[in-house]
């Protein structure tokens, strides 16, 4: 906490005494876990109070029967030993002193489409020979829109996630350490400001490489190339090109346990079954928060780790983390405005392995060419972790995680629900057997999860994975809020979802509630890494 805030808190008069709590964080997804992590490793004083009896929101993992499963993310890159690595979350691990265990695999999946299998390579030249073996042309049009994109990941890569903040203090920041890097990137304004439709517009006319690259899109953002910011492309590219792609041993669970020990190690602490019902605020800045519970947490600083939605409008029959009279009306219909992506129905499977020797652990199966690809059910996302960590099944087994895109309109928790699970899990099944045939046979333990699942248990607005704001139609929300003393992170704050980008909402936050003295100081600890 910077020392204007802690002038603020005492001249509203909070308490006669020393507070115990710096900063209170609401959530211990990866955005809310950065936060704290990094404001202990500050040496601040912080308490993560998470609902859920698991730390990791959206990328926590969880345990049936001996098998232990992601229940979100299962792509990851740039996690590894090299270095210097352009992802924020690995910045942050190197700064706490934490690391992880991962096994590198190339290719890093399969596409299968329903003409054709097609293997995604993370050596750029391999996979474009396979791009090249269906479109000779779009191969040559794929290796210009990459080099487009790979010029911006080379210029963005000089400037660390870690030296970042929110607020006019980026700016001397900036012009002081990064000033070379800086005029690198002024060639580069107008795509990262821009979409990857963009590039792709320029780039590329071959239609099998655009619907190629819409996919990948999609993939990562939800939306297709048109919708998906240039610098997010730029930065899958580059880490999966140059850094290499890995799975972490124990699952999306490990980087959430690297986390939470850097946060313990550097004095912060984490509750769970702690379910924040209210962030308390008194003349128009936050004082603490209210648990469930009755208890009151007094703190001048609060870090929302829940959605935009569920922090400002309340959702699932559940009200607003801030009252409705302690915000401005047009920032609270702004954040109703938000558009969200759609919700999921997923697969957990154990399944028996026998037999299946040469498994790979990544896929995607588009249905029906005829149908777009963001239409619920046609595109399937297939991931088989156990196949590099064996650790996360039973002997003679396999995990598998499957998942398609569900609205959450239409669902509820009534007569039938049982039925309708099954009958919507149909597409995730058909998507299995086009990668293991006798799926439904070798099956030993079976979960089902709908919108609903998501809404219950990650407490999530509709059981969303996060905003919809297509590139150049908006942007997103800041870490700031109205209210003094009230931040957010996660992915419904810049610069949008998925691990990396939560990872990097987190840096934002807590670098803006310190002084850049203390950011240079964790920079020289980082370039010593």
């Amino acid at each position: 906490m910077s020392l204007d805030e802690r002038i603020l808190v005492w001249s509203i008069g909070i308490g006669e005494a020393p507070l115990s709590l710096d900063a209170i964080v609401i959530g211990s997804g990866i955005g809310g876990l950065t936060a704290a992590s990094l404001l202990a490793r500050y040496g601040d004083r912080v308490l993560v109070c998470e609902s859920h009896t698991i730390a990791g929101g959206a990328a926590h993992s969880f345990k049936r029967r001996g098998f232990e499963f992601d229940s979100g993310p299962s792509f990851y890159c740039g996690l590894g030993d090299q270095r210097p690595s352009l992802n924020p979350l690995r910045q942050v691990l190197d700064v706490l002193g934490e690391s992880l265990q991962v096994v590198p695999y190339d290719p890093l999946g399969y596409y299968h489409f329903p003409e054709e299998t097609f293997p995604v390579y993370s050596n750029s030249d391999r996979y474009r020979e396979a791009v090249a073996q269906i479109t000779p042309q779009g191969a040559k049009e794929l290796e210009g829109f990459e080099k487009r994109l790979l010029r911006l990941y080379d210029c963005l890569r000089n400037i660390p996630t870690l030296a970042l903040r929110a607020d006019w203090q980026l700016i001397p920041i900036l012009l002081g350490r990064y000033l070379p890097s800086l005029f690198k990137l002024l060639p580069q304004l107008g795509i990262i400001q821009g979409s990857v439709g963009g590039v792709m517009d320029k780039e590329v006319c071959d239609p099998w490489v655009r619907r190629l690259i819409d996919l990948e899109c999609f993939l990562l953002s939800g939306l297709k190339a048109n919708g998906t910011i240039a610098p997010e492309v730029a930065f899958m590219l580059g880490e999966r090109t140059r850094a290499g792609v890995e799975y972490p041993i124990g699952g999306s669970g490990a980087i959430v346990d690297a986390l939470v020990r850097g946060l313990k190690r550097w004095g912060g602490e984490l509750r769970l079954n702690a379910h924040v019902e209210q962030i308390l605020v008194e003349a128009g800045r936050v004082v603490g928060v209210r648990l469930r519970q009755g208890e009151i947490l007094k703190a001048p600083v609060v870090i929302s780790n829940a959605t935009i939605w569920d922090t400002f409008v309340g959702s699932n029959g559940r009200l607003p983390l801030v009252r409705q009279e302690d915000l401005p009306q047009s920032y609270r219909q702004a954040a109703l405005e938000t558009p969200a992506v759609d919700s999921f129905m997923h697969l957990h499977l154990g399944i028996r392995a026998e037999g299946l020797g040469g498994l790979t652990g990544h896929h995607v199966v588009v249905h029906d060419a005829s149908k777009d690809i963001t239409e619920p059910g046609n595109t399937c996302m297939i991931s088989i972790p156990s196949v590099w960590d064996a650790n996360l099944a039973p002997e003679g087994h396999h995990v598998v995680h499957a998942y398609t895109l569900e609205p959450y309109e239409g669902w509820q928790r009534e007569e039938g629900y049982e039925e309708k699970k099954k009958v919507r899990s149909q597409p995730l099944f058909r998507a299995l057997e086009r990668i293991i045939p006798d799926i439904r046979q070798r099956i030993v333990l079976e979960l089902i999860g709908t919108p609903l699942t998501h809404a219950h248990y990650l407490r999530r607005y509709q059981g969303t994975y996060g905003p919809a704001i297509a590139a150049g139609k908006g942007m997103f929300p800041s870490c700031q809020t109205p209210i003094a003393g009230l931040y957010r992170v996660g992915d419904s704050t810049m610069p949008g979802i998925g691990v990396p980008a939560v990872a990097a909402s987190g840096i934002l936050c807590a670098n803006t509630l310190v002084t850049p003295q203390q950011t240079s100081e964790l920079l020289v600890n980082l370039s010593k890494n």
